[in-house]
């Protein structure tokens, strides 16, 4: 093992050789699932939020009348397809169906405010979308350009049943997923059928994920982590899925101890609710605890271990590369550390350290930003993910920081200067900084430094941010000085507020 190149053969079984590993069988992501639901008799594959279960059989027939739908009301393969709903059955029947359709699905943060879903819109430029809310269907109807198709989650429209689905190839795009806004235009990462496929096929080989495994999920699945992850590797196993609308320690306990569920993945906030709450015992019934989106406190993870016996398998992605590196399922696990590349990924470390990939899962480029798509690759090729690591002795990754000022909290992304501008336009601040502050419950917290112009109290700032941002994206913490660190060129030295 060279000491930028770590194996990843440490994830993959016996039966599996490198040279014979083909992540990209079956084509695309419907062209798997497809074949999983004609390989033996149907099965409950997907648990609604009311416990009612759907069969493999018929989602099937769901997604195949769905899709045709939305062909026959003049969609046409490549569109791209807002999705915005709250996690139910009838969402992840709208997501596979404009899949099998061939359109490009842009999923959509139920919680953004309207600024930010038209920021989105104005962008990708969606020839529809399936919406839970009216509010929220009219910001995209008045933001897209000509006269979307605008349906509620249920996809009431006449179908077509001419309609040719399940044609997509690796090549064709599949996912417009945008990062957390920045100022001005925000950065859509274009994943195509094959950057999914091949990071849920690796994932479902390195973790062990298996047909008869149910996996409990309580992520938003407007995220990668509940939708690329979750699902997408729900489907490609051709495993089952228990979706809950929310994250509620009590029903995770109650069901992990009936033996309901088999599989559970969160980030280190979930984690920290679990380990502080009595009845974490419960979770010993799981075959995997898998933690990500954002560091896992040692402190947590060892809480989680001592009450469940298993340390909980932390794991690093990003939106542009979906899954990059796992502890192993079957050796060592190691607190603090990201273990090994997924099978087909290769990681080096650049300049200063930083973490730099490249394999089929990674994104060849930003939707429509050639600027900033030769940005995000080095010179032969090597995806720049802007995060800071290091191997230990034994060729774990440790993740010790990050290049860039993003801020990751509870799972999500939070761009400082973004949160700054917001909190600027209130007449009463001065000047203000944003940085993420270490915290065991959220990974970091959004910390704003503020130099206020006359009396302005806490409450008032964060409201007049919360009429602008997402919940996620107000600041946790808001401390008032009277002036901010800088450097002899004026700009603020984040690392001191920090």
């Amino acid at each position: 093992m060279s000491e930028n190149m770590p194996a990843w053969n440490v994830h993959l079984t016996d039966e599996w050789r490198s040279d014979a590993l083909d992540l990209l069988a079956d084509e695309s992501l419907p062209g798997r699932w497809t074949r999983r639901w004609l390989e033996r008799p149907a099965w409950p594959q997907v648990q609604d939020i009311d416990d009612r279960w759907i069969t493999s059989m018929e989602l099937e027939d769901r997604t195949r009348q769905v899709a045709q739908r939305l062909l026959g009301a003049g969609l046409k393969p490549g569109d791209r397809f807002v999705v915005s709903a709250s996690a139910t059955a009838d969402l992840v029947v709208v997501y596979i169906a404009a899949l099998r359709a061939g359109l490009v699905v842009v999923p959509l943060n139920t919680g953004y405010t309207r600024a930010e879903v038209e920021r989105i819109v104005a962008d990708a430029q969606p020839a529809g979308a399936a919406v839970d809310d009216r509010e929220r269907a009219a910001w995209i109807s008045e933001a897209a350009a000509g006269e979307p198709v605008i349906v509620g989650i249920e996809v009431e429209l006449a179908g077509s049943a001419e309609a040719d689905l399940d044609r997509v190839t690796r090549d064709d795009p599949a996912l417009l997923v945008y990062t957390s806004g920045t100022t001005g235009r925000p950065k859509g990462a274009l994943l195509t059928h094959g950057n999914m496929l091949a990071s849920a096929t690796a994932v479902s080989l390195a973790w062990r994920w298996q047909p008869d495994d149910r996996l409990l999920l309580t992520l938003p699945l407007f995220h990668v982590h509940g939708l690329a992850v979750g699902i997408n590797g729900t489907f490609t196993t051709g495993a089952s899925v228990v979706l809950r609308p929310r994250f509620d320690v009590t029903d995770v306990f109650g069901r992990a101890d009936a033996g309901a569920v088999s599989l559970f993945f969160g980030v280190p906030a979930m984690y920290q609710r679990l380990a502080s709450t009595p009845g974490a015992a419960a979770l010993r019934r799981l075959r995997l605890c898998v933690s990500g989106s954002a560091p896992l406190p040692p402190t947590v993870a060892n809480a989680i271990a001592a009450a469940t016996g298993h340390i909980p398998l932390e794991r690093y992605g990003m939106t542009e590369t979906i899954m990059l590196t796992s502890n192993p399922y079957a050796q060592r696990r190691k607190v603090g550390t990201v273990g090994f590349p997924f099978p087909g990924v290769e990681l080096r470390l650049g300049d200063a350290g930083e973490v730099e990939v490249r394999g089929p899962n990674v994104i060849s480029g930003y939707w429509q930003q050639p600027a900033a798509t030769a940005q995000a690759f080095t010179a032969d090729g090597w995806f720049r993910t802007g995060d800071l690591g290091e191997f230990d002795e034994d060729g774990y990754l440790r993740l010790v920081g990050r290049s860039k000022d993003l801020i990751i909290t509870g799972g999500y992304n939070v761009y400082p200067r973004e949160v700054e501008e917001v909190l600027l336009t209130h007449p009463g601040v001065q000047d203000a900084a944003v940085v993420g502050r270490s915290s065991d419950e959220w990974g970091e917290e959004v910390t704003a430094v503020v130099i206020a112009d006359g009396d302005l109290g806490v409450d008032e700032l964060r409201a007049h941010a919360a009429e602008n941002l997402a919940a996620y994206k107000v600041p946790k913490r808001i401390e008032f000085v009277d002036d901010l660190p800088r450097n002899a060129l004026g700009k603020v030295l984040r690392q001191e507020l920090r």
